[in-house]
Formats: C-alpha cells, sequence, structure tokens
C-alpha cells in the first residue's frame, strides 16, 4: 500500500515540523503477526480523533500521509488499526507542598486508573513520587494491592522537582524496558499542577528523555483556578511534545474522567511500521510529520525520534 500523498505534495501542504519533537514508538499489533523491527525501522504509533475528540476507527492506510525528516518512507511494512500492545505505564505524581489540599484524592483516582488499566497479566506499571526529590514508591508489577500500596505511601510535602521526576522516570525505568523484548506501549501519566521549582534539569532534557526513552506523557493539571497559569502551559508541552495530552479537569471531582480518557486512548489506537528514506545512524533527531486526508480528522503522534548510533 501507498500513500496518498507524495514527499513533494506532502511538503507543500505541511508545516515545518517543530524543532524539539518525540521519537516514534516501536510498538507492532500484539493482535497481528509479531513484527520484529530492524534497526533502521520505525513503528509509529498514533491516535485519530475528531474535531469533538471521538475516536475514529476502520481508517486505512491510504488515508493518512507521513513525512520522516522531510521525505516519504522509503517502504511502509505493516499498518493496524485499535492494537492493543501491552503496557508499561509510569504514574508519577506531585506530593509537593502546593498540592497537599487535594492530595488524598489524587491519590484514589489514581489507584482506581491503576485497577481499570492493568487488565493482562502482560501488564505492568510503577509509581513515581516527587517532591524536591523523585523516589519509586513501588517498582514495576502488575499486582494492584502493591501498586496501591505505592500510591498511599506518598506524603505531601516539600518543593516540585516534576522535570527531574520525569527525566529519571524516563532514564531509570522506561529507557530500556523493552529492549531484547516484545514491543511494549510506554507511557507516564503525570499528575501535577507543573509549577517546577526545584528541578536540576530543564524542560527541554526532561522531553528529550522522553524522547530517546519512546515515552509518551499524559498530563492530568491539578490547577483548578479557571485561568490558566505557566504550570499548565508546562504541562501542554510536554504532552505535545511527546506526542501525548493533557487534561484539564474543572475540579478535583473530575479527575476520574481524565484517567478513563487515557485509558480509552492507550487501547484505541494505529500502528505504522515503515523504513525510512536517506537514513542514517548518526543519533539525530528525526522529525516526523503526520496527517489524515480528510482534514476532518486530526491524528496525533509523537514528533519525531533520534536514530540510532553505530
Amino acid at each position: 500500500m501507498a500513500f496518498a500523498f507524495s514527499a513533494l505534495q506532502a511538503q507543500q501542504s505541511a508545516p515545518q515540523p517543530a524543532a524539539q519533537s518525540a521519537p516514534a514508538a516501536q510498538q507492532p499489533d500484539v493482535s497481528a503477526p509479531t513484527i520484529r523491527l530492524g534497526v533502521n525501522e520505525v513503528n509509529l504509533i498514533f491516535t485519530v480523533t475528531d474535531r469533538h475528540g471521538h475516536y475514529i476507527p476502520n481508517l486505512r492506510q491510504s488515508d493518512f500521509a507521513l513525512l520522516d525528516d522531510q521525505k516519504a518512507p522509503s517502504k511502509v511494512t505493516s499498518f493496524h488499526q485499535q492494537i492493543n500492545l501491552p503496557l508499561r505505564v509510569g504514574v508519577v505524581i506531585d506530593a509537593s507542598t502546593s498540592i497537599r489540599s487535594r492530595f488524598q484524592f489524587e491519590q484514589q483516582s489514581a489507584t482506581e486508573f491503576l485497577l481499570q488499566i492493568l487488565k493482562a497479566k502482560s501488564d505492568r506499571a510503577f509509581v513515581m513520587g516527587f517532591d524536591s526529590t523523585p523516589a519509586i514508591q513501588q517498582d514495576w508489577t502488575n499486582n494492584i494491592d502493591a501498586l496501591e500500596a505505592g500510591v498511599n505511601r506518598l506524603r505531601p510535602g516539600g518543593g516540585t522537582a516534576l522535570f527531574d521526576a520525569v527525566y529519571t522516570a524516563c532514564r531509570d525505568k522506561l529507557l530500556d524496558v523493552s529492549r531484547g523484548q516484545e514491543p511494549v506501549r510506554k507511557a507516564i501519566v503525570l499528575i501535577s499542577d507543573g509549577d517546577d521549582n526545584q528541578s536540576r534539569v530543564y524542560q527541554e532534557e526532561a522531553i528529550k528523555e522522553c524522547q530517546r526513552a519512546e515515552t509518551i506523557i499524559y498530563a492530568i493539571s491539578t490547577n483548578w483556578t479557571p485561568s490558566r497559569g505557566k504550570g499548565d502551559d508546562v504541562l501542554a508541552k510536554m504532552s505535545e511534545e511527546t506526542g501525548g495530552q493533557v487534561f484539564f479537569p474543572p475540579s478535583i471531582e473530575e479527575m476520574t474522567n481524565s484517567f478513563q480518557s487515557i485509558e480509552e486512548e492507550l487501547r484505541s489506537q494505529y500502528a505504522l511500521t515503515y523504513t525510512p528514506a536517506d537514513f542514517k545512524y548518526n543519533g539525530a533527531f528525526r522529525p516526523i510529520y503526520l496527517f489524515c486526508n480528510d482534514r476532518r480528522y486530526q491524528a496525533r503522534a509523537k514528533k519525531g525520534y533520534f536514530a540510532p548510533r553505530q
């Protein structure tokens, strides 16, 4: 199957990709025959919605156009919809002083989310809390009781080192999680107001580490004020650059709806495996631009990936 747009057509109609972007995920559909990727193959996971945010199923490869480093792929290996990959989810919870008043409800919502999302024996999650420093409260497991105990061990207090937490979660827990094994779906669920005041790494460094780890961020803002603050902009950028989404529940009681939306998206996606044109093993960032030919729909994917080095 060939893409509906040529590289030249797509370049003429596409805006320039952002300089900072996210890597393509390497995760084929476990309901289809297992695909073992070569080192120069990319498996792009993406979601398609209409303008109301409803997921669009049953699309074909010809319904999309793709550029990798501003060139059409040299070969498309596979295309699947409604994938159901094994999940690797890090629940990263802000435990700083600024969220003390709503912390108990955040704990309850996070526990309910883990109970719903970990449906298969192959799924795994970990729990990390952070104030001025990040700390793992429960390592990788699919044991809900252990994960709940990890969430309940968190106690609010101290500053906010959000960027350090995301960077550490990707570097220590998600970067190597699928090497030498079957591909998995990797995501961070970040619960925070986004106001960082303690990190040693910068926001861009945290985003790049997510890109290297091929991990999407789904952020839930705990800012319940009517106006958006700088922290909300931080959460929005980190989600967008990694191909995820940010949620702004209007009240703490509606956090559960945000968790449900994340769960639905993780189970309602497409996967496209392809070989890039003019691929070089130089460690450089290769931007990705993907769009639907039917402009009623929007495709949301990671913005790019880092090529491996030889």
